[in-house]
Protein backbone atom coordinates (compact mmCIF):
# COMPACT_ATOMS: atom_id res chain seq x y z
CA UNK A 1 0.00 0.00 0.00
CA UNK A 2 1.06 3.79 -0.92
CA UNK A 3 0.78 6.56 1.03
CA UNK A 4 0.55 10.00 0.53
CA UNK A 5 0.64 13.07 2.39
CA UNK A 6 -2.35 15.65 2.40
CA UNK A 7 -1.26 18.71 0.28
CA UNK A 8 -3.89 21.88 0.43
CA UNK A 9 -2.01 22.71 -2.29
CA UNK A 10 -2.84 20.12 -4.61
CA UNK A 11 -6.82 20.53 -3.85
CA UNK A 12 -6.29 24.53 -4.71
CA UNK A 13 -4.35 23.96 -8.19
CA UNK A 14 -7.57 21.02 -9.00
CA UNK A 15 -10.04 23.02 -7.84
CA UNK A 16 -8.67 26.23 -10.10
CA UNK A 17 -8.11 23.48 -13.17
CA UNK A 18 -11.54 21.86 -12.64
CA UNK A 19 -12.93 26.20 -12.89
CA UNK A 20 -10.94 27.28 -15.45
CA UNK A 21 -12.60 24.12 -17.43
CA UNK A 22 -16.01 25.40 -16.20
CA UNK A 23 -15.65 28.49 -17.60
CA UNK A 24 -14.17 27.78 -20.94
CA UNK A 25 -16.47 27.95 -23.86
CA UNK A 26 -19.38 24.86 -24.19
CA UNK A 27 -21.16 25.99 -27.13
CA UNK A 28 -24.43 26.03 -24.97
CA UNK A 29 -25.39 28.95 -22.10
CA UNK A 30 -25.59 28.81 -18.67
CA UNK A 31 -29.06 27.89 -17.06
CA UNK A 32 -30.76 27.67 -13.68
CA UNK A 33 -33.83 25.53 -12.83
CA UNK A 34 -35.71 25.74 -9.80
CA UNK A 35 -39.22 25.06 -7.92
CA UNK A 36 -40.57 27.01 -4.65
CA UNK A 37 -44.26 26.14 -3.72
CA UNK A 38 -46.55 27.36 -7.09
CA UNK A 39 -44.19 27.26 -10.04
CA UNK A 40 -40.96 25.93 -11.84
CA UNK A 41 -38.35 28.17 -13.43
CA UNK A 42 -35.92 27.47 -15.88
CA UNK A 43 -33.55 30.63 -16.29
CA UNK A 44 -31.43 30.80 -19.38
CA UNK A 45 -28.31 33.32 -19.52
CA UNK A 46 -28.45 34.83 -23.33
CA UNK A 47 -26.06 38.58 -23.05
CA UNK A 48 -26.21 39.68 -26.36
CA UNK A 49 -29.27 37.97 -27.99
CA UNK A 50 -32.74 39.29 -29.04
CA UNK A 51 -36.10 37.28 -27.78
CA UNK A 52 -36.37 36.74 -31.73
CA UNK A 53 -33.80 34.83 -32.19
CA UNK A 54 -35.02 32.28 -29.23
CA UNK A 55 -37.36 29.20 -29.52
CA UNK A 56 -39.09 27.41 -26.99
CA UNK A 57 -41.21 24.45 -27.39
CA UNK A 58 -42.70 22.02 -24.50
CA UNK A 59 -43.75 18.48 -26.36
CA UNK A 60 -44.45 15.36 -24.15
CA UNK A 61 -43.13 16.86 -20.49
CA UNK A 62 -39.91 18.54 -22.18
CA UNK A 63 -39.15 21.64 -22.79
CA UNK A 64 -36.35 22.93 -25.44
CA UNK A 65 -35.10 26.33 -25.63
CA UNK A 66 -33.41 27.10 -29.01
CA UNK A 67 -31.51 29.76 -30.62
CA UNK A 68 -29.99 30.65 -33.55
CA UNK A 69 -28.42 33.92 -35.12
CA UNK A 70 -26.19 35.07 -37.57
CA UNK A 71 -22.62 35.65 -35.89
CA UNK A 72 -21.47 39.43 -36.81
CA UNK A 73 -17.34 38.94 -36.65
CA UNK A 74 -14.85 41.10 -38.33
CA UNK A 75 -13.20 40.09 -41.43
CA UNK A 76 -10.33 37.71 -41.22
CA UNK A 77 -10.35 37.95 -36.94
CA UNK A 78 -7.21 37.22 -34.80
CA UNK A 79 -9.01 35.80 -32.04
CA UNK A 80 -6.48 35.52 -28.89
CA UNK A 81 -9.94 34.33 -26.65
CA UNK A 82 -12.94 33.17 -28.27
CA UNK A 83 -15.48 32.18 -25.51
CA UNK A 84 -18.07 34.64 -26.22
CA UNK A 85 -21.34 34.39 -28.35
CA UNK A 86 -22.44 30.96 -30.00
CA UNK A 87 -24.26 31.16 -33.40
CA UNK A 88 -26.86 28.48 -31.92
CA UNK A 89 -27.62 26.63 -28.82
CA UNK A 90 -30.23 23.88 -27.64
CA UNK A 91 -31.13 23.29 -23.97
CA UNK A 92 -33.76 20.43 -23.11
CA UNK A 93 -35.05 19.42 -19.55
CA UNK A 94 -37.25 17.19 -18.45
CA UNK A 95 -41.09 19.06 -16.66
CA UNK A 96 -41.91 17.53 -13.38
CA UNK A 97 -45.23 15.77 -13.91
CA UNK A 98 -46.52 18.28 -11.15
CA UNK A 99 -46.45 21.22 -13.47
CA UNK A 100 -48.72 22.50 -16.46
CA UNK A 101 -47.44 24.13 -19.58
CA UNK A 102 -50.63 25.54 -20.55
CA UNK A 103 -49.92 28.81 -19.04
CA UNK A 104 -46.28 28.94 -19.08
CA UNK A 105 -45.15 32.72 -19.73
CA UNK A 106 -41.69 33.72 -20.66
CA UNK A 107 -39.70 36.88 -20.09
CA UNK A 108 -36.86 38.31 -21.70
CA UNK A 109 -34.93 40.91 -19.59
CA UNK A 110 -31.56 42.33 -19.77
CA UNK A 111 -29.86 38.90 -21.31
CA UNK A 112 -31.94 36.58 -18.78
CA UNK A 113 -34.41 34.45 -20.52
CA UNK A 114 -36.89 32.87 -17.50
CA UNK A 115 -39.96 30.74 -19.10
CA UNK A 116 -42.26 29.79 -15.64
CA UNK A 117 -44.80 26.66 -15.23
CA UNK A 118 -47.70 26.99 -12.75
CA UNK A 119 -47.60 23.78 -10.65
CA UNK A 120 -50.90 22.08 -11.10
CA UNK A 121 -53.44 22.78 -8.14
CA UNK A 122 -53.99 19.05 -7.40
CA UNK A 123 -50.49 18.10 -7.13
CA UNK A 124 -49.06 21.23 -4.86
CA UNK A 125 -49.30 20.21 -1.14
CA UNK A 126 -52.29 20.52 0.92
CA UNK A 127 -53.00 21.17 4.43
CA UNK A 128 -55.88 18.52 5.69
CA UNK A 129 -58.07 19.27 8.47
CA UNK A 130 -58.79 15.96 11.59
CA UNK A 131 -62.62 16.21 12.11
CA UNK A 132 -63.50 15.14 16.01
CA UNK A 133 -65.85 13.59 16.59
Amino acid sequence: MTLTTFNPFDLQIDRLFEDAVKTMGTGRPACNVWEDPDHFYVQMALPGWDAKDINIKVEDGVVTLKGAREEKAPESPTYFVHELGWPAFARSFTLPTNVSDANATAAFKDGVLTVEFAKREEAKPRQITINVQ
